[in-house]
């Protein structure tokens, strides 16, 4: 009967080649503060176990789902309030 061995770490699982961030040169800078925020969080997926990226994943759609359905209006508020002001 063959056994069944674990294969080579180093060869096992190949590193992936993750594309790299934008970068604020690239022209593709988001000026939408909780998008932007949102966005943030994939720069940790490289690092994390593939069983973890679901819920990264899902916690992107939750935030950009909620920034798609805020009000504008809301964001300048809340920055009115933190600069003390009134908007």
């Amino acid at each position: 009967m063959t056994e069944l061995t674990e294969p080579d770490d180093s060869t096992a699982q190949p590193t992936p080649e993750w594309p790299q961030a934008a970068s604020r040169d690239s022209g593709q800078e988001i000026s939408d503060p909780q998008v932007a925020r949102a966005v943030a969080r994939l720069s940790d997926i490289p690092g994390l176990p593939a069983a973890d990226h679901e819920a990264v994943y899902n916690g992107l759609h939750d935030e950009l789902l909620a920034a798609l359905n805020s009000d504008p209006i809301d964001q300048v508020r809340a920055a009115a309030d933190r600069a003390g002001g009134a908007a």
